[in-house]
């Protein structure tokens, strides 16, 4: 049997599935979850005249404006230092904020968060100081292992174990000190092949004074991190930290900031973890309202969402 369709019925038909296309796009959006996000905050007593909330409890507040992103709040003195395996696990994104209490965390717990990271089930947000924290510099270390992994020949790398040289240090360089992560490569009598690995200092020769205006400039204006980000922008008090930053490469700079001295910073940087990702923003300092100025709140808001998504893609 043979049907013929008028053109007028085809135009009915064409516009029914239009509709159903629309309403299945419609509901799929609005069964999305939310992204959850956990907001770290060592709570360093230094904020306070500046942060009445905390730093954290700032971030939080403007973070909560948006309606994709479920916000929760963590610090160092709750039960399981906020950080419990239930709270990294019912958690998308991990925002952390600390300084002077960097080494209360343990390298167990820093590895089960980059664990997390490094399979694509959290995001990682690493604030101004806590360049030095316990989740950060893991996750650098084990970002540099990958890299140590890269240089071998394909089929070497699975004959390969990587070794970290010494304990894990907190010392600022100076500026002659040499900044590039070392690795020495042996290969063994039964063709394994060991990786002696320095790990990552995480720091850089110069920070803090002059306390003067940062001039921003935005080096990927087509990320997602920088939506609604000026080409160019000011923070105009904030603490000045000086390259070489001793860190891997990034894969992305989508920040730099530099100062009337001279001094320049990479101050918003993404690496690929395993599967997942961690970016590092740089301005933020606990005696400077810098989490009350317009653009570093939209850039922290701006990485929730993108690692937040970034998630549910890849699992999709």
């Amino acid at each position: 049997m043979t049907v013929n369709f008028s053109s007028g019925s085809s135009r009915l038909l064409v516009r029914f599935f239009f509709v159903l296309l629309v309403a299945l796009v419609c509901a799929r959006s609005a069964a999305a979850e939310p992204i959850r996000v956990l907001v770290w905050d060592e709570q360093q007593a230094r904020q306070k005249p500046v942060y009445p909330d905390w730093l954290g409890g700032q971030i939080a507040s403007h973070l909560r404006t948006n309606s994709k992103l479920e916000v929760t709040r963590a610090k160092l003195d709750d039960p399981e230092q906020g950080i419990s395996t239930a709270a990294i696990e019912s958690n998308d994104v991990l925002v952390w904020w600390g300084h002077v209490r960097q080494g209360e965390i343990s390298e167990a717990k820093g590895k089960e968060i980059v664990a997390r990271v490094r399979a694509g089930k959290l995001g990682l947000v690493i604030l101004h100081s806590a360049h030095w924290s316990v989740p950060f510099m893991e996750a650098m270390q084990s970002r540099a292992a990958d890299d140590a992994l890269a240089r071998l020949p394909e089929a070497d790398r699975k004959r390969a174990t990587v070794r970290f040289l010494g304990e894990r240090k907190r010392k600022t360089p100076k500026r002659a000190d040499r900044v590039f992560i070392d690795a020495t490569y042996t290969r063994q009598a039964d063709g394994s092949i060991e990786i002696a690995l320095e790990r990552p200092n995480c720091v850089f020769p110069s920070c803090c004074d002059p306390v003067e205006p940062a001039q921003v400039r935005t080096m990927l204006p087509k990320h997602p991190l920088a939506a609604g980000i000026p080409e160019n922008f000011v923070i105009p008090r904030t603490e000045m930290y000086d390259e070489p930053f001793g860190v891997p490469a990034p894969d992305l700079v989508v920040f730099e900031e530099s100062w009337e001295g001279g001094e320049h910073f990479r101050s918003g940087c993404v690496w690929n973890v395993g599967k997942g990702h961690v970016f590092y923003f740089r301005p933020g300092h606990e005696t400077y309202p810098v989490f009350y100025e317009k653009y570093p709140l939209k850039i922290v808001e701006n990485a929730t969402v993108w690692l937040g998504e970034t998630l549910a893609a890849s699992a999709d």
